[in-house]
């Protein structure tokens, strides 16, 4: 009896986590890491998604004279912008205009949480740094769900001036991600299925990746990545047309490439962005 009722648990909670593909958004409106406490010069962005949703963003200008493009970051999954500034603020310092931004229901920004909703907000970003900062050539770096709906708003946006795309530790499929998640664990290993049913893959990067920019790609992966798995970085490279490049992250972090370990690959993202900016044809569009 209590092994029947332990299984019914398991999946009541599967069931309430996995009803639809908004649970992997995890967001919150606290202020984590106020952009003054580094150091930080910055402005206070507001603009709207195109159903009139109040979003906010973080405008980080070249500590250079001349930015050499602008950036924008598509943060991950939890919490809001404040918290994951700090992975591409230091880009201003090396000469690139930063943008950052909230999705609809994370931090400053309006509305509530939706993946259909923040592939919009995404869009909208794009078109706003594309207009604050005209004719610099744009970067933009996905950070786990951050690197899926990058894909999914740069499909809707068009891409126009995108000269190259950074994802970190991003994933091939909402569905498979889940599914991985279930697999090691003997109380939910019966239940992989789930996510098949209850998690939409509407906007799989899988799919998107085939129409992404044609203009260089960089992946990273930590090797150990608890979050998402290391094979689903591989899987969605290996879909990916060229030009493109993959790093190897060590360790078992999740998106700490520019984080804790950012004495390595900060340097090594600067040079490849040297390089990229100087081969990739500033109309870029995705291919349909």
């Amino acid at each position: 009896m209590e092994r029947f009722i332990t299984k019914n648990i398991i999946l009541a909670l599967t069931v309430a986590l996995s009803g639809c593909t908004n649970v992997f958004l995890q967001p919150d409106r606290v202020l984590h890491l106020d952009p003054d406490r580094v150091g930080a010069k910055w402005s206070l962005e507001r603009f709207k998604s195109p159903d009139g949703t109040d979003l906010t963003g973080l405008w980080f200008p070249s500590a250079k004279p001349s930015a050499k493009g602008v950036v924008i970051q598509f943060h991950g999954n939890g919490a809001n912008m404040t918290s994951h500034f700090l992975y591409v603020y230091w880009l201003a310092l090396e000469g690139y205009d930063v943008f950052t931004f909230d999705y609809r229901g994370y931090g400053g920004s309006g509305g509530m949480k939706s993946v259909p909703g923040s592939v919009a907000d995404g869009a909208a970003a794009l078109a706003y740094a594309r207009q604050k900062a005209p004719g610099l050539p744009m970067v933009v770096i996905g950070q786990s769900l951050g690197g899926a709906l990058a894909l999914a708003s740069l499909d809707r946006d068009g891409g126009k001036g995108v000269r190259a795309m950074v994802l970190d530790s991003t994933f091939s499929s909402y569905r498979r991600v889940a599914r991985l998640k279930l697999a090691p664990h003997w109380q939910t290993w019966a239940l992989q299925w789930l996510p098949y049913v209850l998690i939409s893959d509407r906007y799989a990067p899988a799919k998107l990746i085939l129409r992404r920019p044609s203009v260089p790609l960089l992946q990273l992966h930590a090797t150990g990545d608890p979050i998402v798995p290391y094979a689903e970085g591989r899987r969605l490279y290996g879909l990916a047309p060229g030009p493109k490049e993959f790093w190897d992250v060590p360790g078992n972090g999740h998106t700490e490439a520019f984080g804790i370990q950012g004495a390595e690959f900060r340097p090594r993202l600067l040079k490849w962005l040297d390089v990229a900016l100087s081969s990739a044809p500033a109309s870029a569009i995705i291919a349909k």
